[in-house]
């Protein structure tokens, strides 16, 4: 089997040099702030996601980073009761919030930065006792919609 290096490589690889560049910095972005717990990968059906958990449970994922053909967007799993001051969040779901990172540096900006360390801010404990962050396949679909836009 391919080391999980690769098999990240692989599953980029699908997409346009472009997204893919683009889901990399998010990723390098989060690992910055989360340098402890899980990585959680999920190459799904409609996105390649990879989620930062403390735990190796999809339930304790806490945000992630999801590519599609055309952008990247950030995930709140627990973004409804976050303070956004700016208006940032997107989404009226029962939990989650998210924000398309158009341009993906935006994850870098002032007022994502304090979205992200708001949401990661309860789990602190809990991401200070896990091993360093390493990530871990959790899924691979073997049916996918396109991974590349249209013309």
């Amino acid at each position: 089997m391919a080391s999980t290096a690769a098999q990240i490589k692989g599953f980029l690889g699908k997409y346009s040099p472009s997204i893919a560049a683009d889901v990399q910095f998010a990723r390098r972005a989060l690992k910055r702030l989360v340098p402890r717990g899980y990585e959680l990968v999920y190459d799904n059906y409609n996105t390649l996601a990879f989620g930062i958990s403390p735990t190796p449970r999809a339930g304790g994922a806490i945000v992630s980073v999801a590519a599609y053909p055309k952008w990247v967007t950030l995930f709140f799993l627990h973004g409804k009761g976050l303070k956004d001051p700016a208006g940032l969040l997107q989404g009226s779901g029962a939990r989650v919030r998210s924000i398309r990172l158009s341009p993906v540096k935006l994850i870098n900006t002032a007022p994502v930065q304090q979205l992200l360390r708001q949401a990661l801010e309860p789990h602190q404990p809990e991401l200070a006792a896990a091993p360093r962050l390493s990530a871990l396949v959790k899924s691979i679909s073997a049916k996918q919609r396109p991974r590349r836009a249209k013309g």
